[in-house]
This record gives structure tokens, sequence and C-alpha cells, in this order.
């Protein structure tokens, strides 16, 4: 990281986004003293606590009982205070049952759930947390953005780190961008992710998905993999802009290393700020599961008038026995409005993000 230089307030709730490797996890382990600068300083006023990496700050060998007093005490916290909010956290984690067993035998889930249970419980003047709410289930994820959201109107301060844009914009008004360790954009969520998003598309729609980086979840030894993902216009040509009224599809295409029994392919849109619209998977359509090895493309078609103008990406998964690979943000595209004044330009206008096709009858009476 290099001339990363900003404020936050007490009470504030700071959005952390860019790619992988950008230097988010970086500046929360210096800002949590897990990691000294080799230059510079930080001032921070308050008591912080962090949820990190998967399981740091546990024991492994001490039970989740134990732990929960240990980093209660790491925290600054008398043991008075810890048992005061004890059942809390129990309850919230939902690990009651494992609360006597050594942390070393709990799953990665059950980890993040006691590490958040115990950060946002223990009542830390400074909140930061990282993107390990991805390892959770998406119901426990719900739970924890209720709970941040509660955290930041308590007055607190959270810096949140996280890929999933949609939650940066519902719970903070101000986003930090980072690239290659550096601040490029500082200021309101919605124009900072706008700008990210933006920064990411690549005008001729095609999408190299071979760097490890970009994964977001993968087994190491995975099946199947991800080499790329293409948008294709009306007449079959790869770009990223699309024009409202025209038809346009997506390639998705990927590696089967070995025959796969079981393929399920799926893709999420999302709205330019994050907002998950709609998602789809190769079964919908009776395509089958089993698949030889060699490179399999899949084709996506979708109608006209389907997305209203705006920005728009996929994230895209594979998943299967001993199979999976998952990217987020495979691919980007933007919509835009036609140019003469026809009923679908006026249409797109009125708002909204998906252009519905709504069935409509009328009748009239004396």
């Amino acid at each position: 990281m290099k001339d990363v230089s900003f404020e936050v307030k007490e009470g504030e709730v700071l959005g952390i986004i860019g790619r992988n490797g950008a230097g988010k996890t970086t500046l929360l382990k210096i800002l949590s003293r897990v990691t000294e600068p080799t230059g510079g300083e930080v001032k921070i006023r308050g008591r912080v606590g962090s949820l990190l990496e998967v399981g740091t700050g546990f024991h492994p060998e001490l039970t989740g009982r134990e732990n929960i007093f240990l980093n209660g005490a790491i925290l600054g916290m008398s043991k008075a205070e810890i048992k005061k909010k004890f059942d809390e956290i129990v309850d919230f984690a939902e690990v009651e049952k494992f609360l006597d067993t050594p942390m070393k035998r709990y799953s990665s889930g059950m980890y993040v759930r006691l590490a958040f249970a115990v950060a946002a419980h223990l009542e830390p003047e400074i909140l930061l947390v990282d993107e390990v709410l991805a390892v959770g289930d998406a119901a426990f994820q719900k739970k924890c953005i209720g709970k941040m959201e509660d955290v930041g109107k308590e007055g607190r301060t959270v810096l949140f780190v996280s890929h999933n844009i949609g939650a940066i914009v519902d719970l903070c008004k101000r986003t930090v961008l980072l690239k290659e360790g550096k601040i490029v954009k500082d200021g309101p969520s919605k124009q900072v992710v706008s700008d990210y998003l933006s920064g990411m598309q690549q005008a001729d729609g095609v999408f190299d998905l071979t760097n490890p980086s970009l994964r977001w979840r993968m087994l190491p030894d995975s099946r199947f993999k991800w080499t790329r993902a293409t948008v294709l216009d009306s007449e079959g040509k790869s770009t990223s802009q699309i024009r409202l009224r025209e038809p346009f599809s997506v390639l998705l295409q990927g590696i089967a290393i070995a025959p796969i029994r079981d393929l399920e392919i799926c893709f999420v849109v999302y709205s330019g700020l994050g907002f998950a619209l709609f998602n789809s998977c190769q079964r919908d359509s009776q395509l089958p599961s089993d698949y030889p090895s060699g490179t399999i493309t899949f084709h996506i078609q979708f109608n006209p008038n389907l997305f209203g103008p705006g920005q728009y990406w996929f994230d895209i998964f594979a998943t299967a026995p001993s199979t999976l690979d998952y990217i987020r943000s495979a691919a980007q595209f933007s919509v835009s409005s036609v140019d003469e004044v026809t009923d679908d330009s006026i249409r797109a206008n009125y708002g909204g993000v998906i252009l519905y096709p709504c069935t409509w009858s009328s009748e009239t009476s004396n």
C-alpha cells in the first residue's frame, strides 16, 4: 500500500471495495494492528474489534466458551462485561451444542458465526469486518448485515470490506475504492460503486476468466474451471454495449478436466448497484448435467426490452461432486436507451431495472 490517507469519523460506516489484490485486507490488518506498516502511521481512538481471516484471534485448542472470554480479554473487557453478553453471543452464533468443543473441530462456517458474534456483541467502538461473511450461509449473512446496521445506528464506527456491492450500498453512505494499493475514489457509495463497475467493463465484451485471483470460491482440485465469458449483440458480435430494443446473448465457457456428473451451471444478474435481479441454471432448459472432459460452452439468450438502461454484471458458478468454481462479476454489460422517441424510449425513462412485459386487459361499462 502507498499514499493511503483518509479519516473515518465516530459513528461512520465506511465501505472499502476493489478487486482481489487491491490491498483491502492488508489495510484492515494494519488498522487492527495485525500487520505493522513499514511507513506512515495510524491513529485510532477507541477499542477495536476485528473480523478478518477465518479463525483470527481464536486458539484452536481452546473451546468455544474459552475463546469468547479470550477474545473479550483481548478487547480489554472485564470478565463481568463478557458474562453480560455471553448468552447473546451464543444465541447469535447458533453454536450452543459445541460451546465446550475445541475450536479446531469447528467447521469454517461455525468459526465465522462465533467470530462475528464475538466481534459485534462485545461492543468495540470500532468494528473492522472483512469478506469472511462469504463463508456463512445466506441466512447468516443476512443476520450479520442486520447486526452491522444496528451497530452503525448505535453510533459505533464500522469499516466494511466486501465484494457484495448491494450490501456496501445498503450499509455505507461513503465508500473508498482501492486499486493496486492506492485510493482512487473516496465519496458517496453509489457514485464510487458506479465508477468501480464502469472501470471493470470491457468494451469488446470478452472476459478472460483464467486468472486465479478472479475466483471468489473454488476447490483447489475442481473438475471444472471457467475460462471465458462473452457478451454478444443481436448480430452475434462481442460487445459490452447493448441497445434497449435488441436481443442479446452471453457465452459461458469452461473446461471439464475430467468427466463430470450432476454438473450445475448457474448465473446471477445484478444491477449496477449490486442488487441481485434474478438467477438461472442450465437445468431450467432441460440441458444435460453429465458431460465428458473437454471444453463446454453454454449459450444463454436474452429477450429485447428486458433490462432498463443502466449497468449490469454477472456472477457465474459451477457445482458438482468434487467441483466448485465461483466467479463474482465475471462479465459486465450496459444497456443504452434508443435514440428515437418511441414507446420503448419513453417507457425506459420511467425508471425501473427490469422492463417486465405484463399482460394487460381492459373492459368498459356504461
